[in-house]
């Protein structure tokens, strides 16, 4: 009995300074109160009174006790540090359904963007040689189309009604694409009256063969068209108008760069989903078997949207009406119609350096990843001549972007910190140049690297192939991580006018000539 009650006190003892020190460690002032909480308890459980079991000297309590303070009112425990290094309530209530819609924006865009590839590259007649005419002569005049039409909407409706019914429309299209549009695609595409025009074409116009085949296919163009403005409207003017409107200039230098890691994660699960839907093709028995996985993909791109709206709504009730959150004046804005007209808006623009030169920036990017991308692509569908493979491949394409961009981003946030702004921008021309050049001498100078290409064990297209995608990772994560955030910087210290329509113009018509321009240089 002796010795089991000094068991009993021993185990007492231990338990009560254990407890003790790690709410003291923690910074706790009442550590000792809240260490006698769990005594009664195992006293009764051993058949013993609360008032027998062991209690600590006064003065060792009263020691203790003074300590946990002392560590209080100083630098704090490990619990006070993470804390302190959380963002306050109030805005922690508006940047994490920023960050979820980023989320789901992007997780759509990935599917589409895969998608669009897959139908054009690998439909009858066609190839990675009509992107750059479809760049030029459909993308182009449909972003000047949905510019002036933006700006009409902006004139007439509120922020709020324009973001709802866009991203609606987009969610409309993609769903009768998938169950109505491709389908009946047989019946729409004018195949026979395209193939005799091919037939008929004289050697020294075979160059016409890629522009006939947008017409051939012209449902997969409107489609790879709504998938581009997808990724210029919804993610670059509508997302980031909105964000910029609610979010300071000191936020977003310490928000933006963390949105992307949210949404870069987006990449890496969109890119999973790709792929799973291109395992399910290998096993289904259907006809076409394609069909049935681009419901699904769609499918996966409409559910996205409709979270992205409903997150939207929940901001405009819980978050835009909270004074702590988004100051009264951004409300104001958000609520206001804009009052120029197109013709005043362009003239009002044009006269803008600021706006110009962001122009400048966005339409050099597009050239320059235009260029490298549809050289890779062509390269892409000699390889993997099937769309199952096809696009598997670039769901393994998706998911590493969004890896390498997580880290892209971690490196962004010191870039940002210690360099500031100037050398976060050169970032991704800097890569561009570097592994575009890379890639393009792996291409001109082939032959003369077949004995190192017989060396890895590989063929000189795979390596291309290789070699491309690592190019193509590492200028969009660079791109996604720096050049992405440091633009929308560039947008938040200008007036209402020349964030709605400046943006506007930048983003939807700045892309558009800069990936024309791409193709024009790959044409000549």
């Amino acid at each position: 009995r002796l010795r089991a009650h000094t068991h009993i006190h021993t185990h007492m003892n231990m338990r009560v300074l254990r407890l003790t020190a790690a709410l003291y460690l923690a910074g706790h002032a009442h550590a000792l109160a809240l260490a006698r909480a769990p005594v009664a308890p195992l006293a009764a459980a051993y058949g013993m009174r609360p008032q027998a079991m062991p209690r600590l000297a006064p003065a060792r309590s009263a020691q203790l006790s003074m300590q946990a303070a002392a560590a209080g009112d100083g630098k704090g425990g490990p619990l006070a540090k993470l804390r302190a290094k959380l963002p306050p309530p109030a805005e922690l209530k508006k940047v994490t359904p920023l960050g979820a819609m980023f989320f789901f924006i992007l997780f759509a865009y990935t599917i589409l963007r895969d998608t669009k590839d897959v139908l054009v590259v690998t439909a009858p007649g066609s190839g990675a040689e009509i992107i750059p005419f479809l760049k030029t002569y459909v993308n182009l005049p449909g972003a000047i189309g949905f510019t002036v039409f933006y700006s009409w909407l902006s004139n007439k409706f509120s922020q709020q009604q324009v973001f709802t019914g866009l991203v609606s429309t987009f969610i409309a299209f993609f769903t009768l694409f998938a169950f109505v549009i491709y389908p009946n695609a047989a019946a729409l595409h004018p195949t026979a009256a395209v193939d005799g025009i091919v037939a008929a074409l004289p050697a020294a116009l075979a160059g016409l063969s890629a522009p006939l085949a947008i017409i051939r296919n012209w449902t997969y163009a409107v489609f790879y068209t709504m998938a581009e403005l997808w990724g210029s409207v919804v993610v670059s003017l509508l997302f980031w108008g909105f964000a910029n409107q609610v979010t300071k200039v000191e936020e977003a230098k310490r928000y933006y760069p963390l949105f992307g890691l949210g949404a870069n994660v987006a990449l890496i699960f969109s890119g999973l989903y790709v792929r799973f839907v291109s395992g399910l093709r290998r096993t289904s028995t259907a006809a076409d078997p394609w069909a049935g996985s681009l419901k699904l993909l769609m499918g996966g791109v409409s559910a996205a949207g409709l979270v992205v709206l409903a997150l939207f709504q929940y901001m405009q009730k819980k978050v835009m009406t909270d004074p702590e959150c988004v100051p009264p004046s951004a409300v104001k804005q958000s609520k206001t119609k804009t009052s120029m007209g197109i013709k005043e808006s362009a003239s009002y623009l044009a006269s803008s350096p600021y706006i110009r030169d962001l122009a400048t920036l966005v339409i050099c990017y597009g050239m320059s990843i235009n260029i490298v991308e549809v050289s890779w692509k062509a390269k892409l569908k000699a390889a993997f001549p099937n769309p199952n493979d096809y696009s598997e491949f670039m769901g393994a394409f998706s998911s590493c972007t969004g890896a390498v961009t997580l880290f892209m981003m971690l490196a962004g946030q010191r870039i940002f910190k210690y360099f500031g702004w100037g050398a976060a921008a050169l970032v991704t021309p800097t890569m561009l140049f570097i592994t575009g050049a890379i890639f393009f001498s792996l291409i001109l100078f082939g032959g003369s690297l077949s004995p190192l290409v017989a060396a890895l064990g590989t063929t000189p297209l795979m390596l291309a192939v290789v070699v491309g995608a690592a190019q193509n990772i590492l200028s969009k994560s660079s791109k996604y991580s720096l050049f992405d955030p440091c633009k929308e910087m560039a947008y938040i210290p200008l007036d209402a006018e020349e964030k709605t329509k400046g943006k506007a113009a930048v983003d939807v018509i700045g892309g558009a000539p800069g990936q024309a321009g791409g193709g024009a240089a790959r044409e000549l």
